[in-house]
């Protein structure tokens, strides 16, 4: 067994690194936590004491430049993810990157140019979205359980945003959180995954509250991130893709991806994934069970390191990252423009 010794530092350590990616890393023999910056010193310090870092900096980059960390979490808010990344690669540093990967198309961009020209190991954080069933969906789909695909529809409905007295949340400023828009992003990733990738995107933006409160002031502030989002695009190989988000309904019921082909059906149920599915010739949708063998599991704290000492390959990578990233911003061009967007985009 590969117990290399491997030296982390974290840069923004919230909820999903407290839920997540340190109980995750504190399993693995041979990981030492080593350093870590929060915005506020004083949470800093609390997740030292609570996690065993050996030490705690007031400034991201010292907790990059220090000799003794190999690797890099960077979970603090997109807008740092570029800065921090880019930082790391030159420092020699392995690089895990929170979700959403930054903020535009150009940031992914400089960030994906980075890890091609770097030998360190760089991973982004895959979403729990769909991941339970990734393996049975994707074996299905090779299988020919679809035939033909020639529709895929997403319904991704939540009462988030619904309340115009809600301070703006930080995923609401876009200089914060870039292009993300609720959980396009990730649905878009795990389809990628499973179809393929896009050829064109329209789309429709609508914000049903377009001030709200700043969070600690009683100004109201612009929203510039959608509320609700509808979006047609088409895949490479012809299917006709239908996606609509929002943020302010009530009752929006489970949020689904639906996959149509010339043989087959398959429905997936994103929180809790059940799947259903039925072939031509059979009367109704019925549920279909994950095999053991075929669950995925979380673990992204493992495979990261795992290919740190071993080399062995990381999903979702920078690439898999940028394609999310510039399918999300083609949507608001094209909202914006009120055209069709061709992609990949122009760099």
């Amino acid at each position: 067994m590969n117990n290399q010794r491997i030296g982390i530092g974290f840069i923004g350590a919230g909820g999903i690194a407290r839920e997540r990616h340190l109980p995750g890393l504190k399993k693995i023999a041979g990981v030492e936590l080593v350093a870590v910056a929060n915005r506020h010193r004083t949470s800093a310090e609390k997740i030292a004491a609570e996690y065993g870092f050996a030490h705690v900096c007031d400034d991201w980059r010292d907790v990059i430049a220090r000799d003794d960390v190999d690797a890099i979490f960077i979970a603090a808010p997109p807008y740092l993810h570029k800065d921090a990344t880019l930082a790391g690669l030159a420092a020699g540093k392995h690089v895990f990157c929170q979700a959403r990967m930054a903020r535009n198309y150009a940031e992914a961009r400089e960030m994906y140019e980075a890890a091609r020209n770097s030998d360190r190991v760089t991973m982004l954080c895959p979403p729990p979205h769909a991941m339970r069933g990734d393996y049975l969906v994707k074996k299905l789909l090779k299988d020919g359980y679809l035939g033909q695909l020639r529709e895929i529809h997403v319904h991704s409905m939540t009462s988030s945003f619904v309340d115009p007295s809600t301070p703006l949340h930080w995923r609401q400023d876009s200089f914060i959180s870039g292009y993300n828009t609720l959980n396009l992003g990730m649905i878009v990733e795990v389809l990628h995954r499973w179809i393929g990738y896009f050829r064109d995107v329209t789309a429709l933006a609508a914000y049903h509250t377009p001030r709200r409160p700043k969070p600690g002031s009683v100004q109201d502030v612009a929203v510039d991130i959608a509320d609700s989002l509808g979006i047609v695009a088409s895949t490479r190989t012809g299917a006709l893709a239908v996606f609509h988000f929002s943020g302010a309904v009530h009752f929006g019921g489970e949020n689904r991806i639906e996959l149509y082909g010339s043989e087959g059906t398959l429905i997936y149920q994103v929180s809790t994934h059940q799947i259903q599915g039925a072939r031509a010739g059979e009367s109704t949708l019925h549920p279909i069970e994950i095999p053991g063998e075929l669950v995925r599991e979380w673990r992204a704290e493992a495979d990261f390191i795992d290919a740190i000492r071993t080399g062995s390959p990381v999903s979702p990578d920078f690439e898999e990252g940028l394609r999310y990233v510039e399918f999300t911003e083609a949507v608001y061009r094209s909202a914006r423009s009120g055209a069709k967007v061709s992609l990949p985009l122009e760099p």
